[in-house]
């Protein structure tokens, strides 16, 4: 998958490995577009857990998108296009400097 990620021409993302947001590590994250995508083996099916981290990623601000380990083993092409899905989706990143006021930076 990180091969795959590094590869992809995302003019405006760049995705990170093992991410920290908060207390946790995202398995990937885009901190530009607020996306976090987790690779998740069956153990964490109807895990209270993840639920819980979910919640706080996306209170947040990050969307995430969720894939098993047999998709991304199976259907990487698929996984691939759901990821370049939600990167064109995404709303660009707000510019981060305050309006100048008249005559200041002339």
């Amino acid at each position: 998958m990180w091969q795959r990620l590094r590869r992809a021409a995302f003019p405006d993302a760049h995705f990170r490995r093992q991410a920290t947001i908060g207390p946790y590590f995202a398995d990937f994250a885009c901190h530009a577009l607020r996306l976090v995508i987790e690779i998740d083996g069956g153990q964490h099916e109807g895990s209270a857990a993840d639920v819980v981290r979910t919640d706080y990623l996306e209170a947040a601000g990050y969307r995430v998108l969720r894939f098993w380990n047999n998709d991304v083993l199976n259907n990487i092409d698929g996984v691939m296009q759901t990821i370049v899905d939600a990167v064109r989706a995404a709303p660009p990143t707000p510019d981060p400097s305050p309006p100048h006021e008249r005559g200041e930076g002339s």
